[in-house]
């Protein structure tokens, strides 16, 4: 009811289930799929993977619903290519701008809190970091780069960035682009969690 009372949004389909909802996804192109992670027959994580993976849906993106007692499973969504997430006690308002935000193209739409929950994820015993993931190499960045990317991890936009490294919003726009492409990054979203793993940034600690 919200997204159909809002300008310019339409519910173009509803799922019951993970695999119901990649079904609907294929079939219906829809620019984005809010998705939970906790459904029957297949899980979030599982069904955004899927989207990502499939070439057909490169521009479907993934907003996944979370509360703040599933932080653990946070990391492997985006990992698996959301590109944000909500908590379930959003106010509608909010819910509104984060899917024009992520639709838009953006891949975090609350950075701040995005990088706490990631640092949070990563922070727990059973941290996917810690299940002997390899952390991704940051070797191809230059020393700029680990710059921008540390800010990234904190949460920060790219008009923010600029303004403390003292760079036109365009540079900034641009080293974040660059980073993408030599990390493999699908979005910002993945960029926070590779400057986690890889140590750049920890979590409770400064960048």
């Amino acid at each position: 009811m919200l997204v159909e009372s809002a300008p310019g949004m339409a519910v173009v389909g509803q799922a019951g289930t993970g695999r119901q909802a990649v079904e609907l996804a294929r079939t219906t192109r829809a620019d984005l799929v809010v998705m939970d992670i906790r459904m029957p027959d297949l899980d979030g994580i599982e069904a955004t993977r899927r989207i990502a993976a499939d070439e057909d849906l490169a521009g479907v993106r993934v907003l996944v619903l979370t509360t703040y007692d599933t932080d653990e499973h946070v990391v492997e969504a985006l990992r698996a290519g959301a590109s944000g997430f909500l908590v379930k006690d959003t106010r509608p308002a909010e819910l509104l701008d984060a899917i024009r935000v992520v639709a838009a193209g953006e891949a975090l739409l609350s950075p701040g809190p995005t990088a706490r929950l990631i640092a949070r994820a990563l922070r727990a015993p059973e941290a996917p970091a810690a299940r002997g993931a390899a952390p991704p190499s940051l070797s191809p960045l230059s020393e700029r780069e680990r710059q921008v990317l540390s800010l990234v991890a904190r949460g920060l936009n790219n008009a923010e960035i600029a303004d403390i490294l003292r760079l036109s919003p365009l540079t900034a726009k641009t080293h974040v682009s660059r980073i993408m492409g030599k990390l493999a990054a699908r979005d910002r979203a993945q960029l926070v969690i590779a400057a986690y793993e890889s140590g750049l940034v920890t979590p409770g600690g400064a960048a």
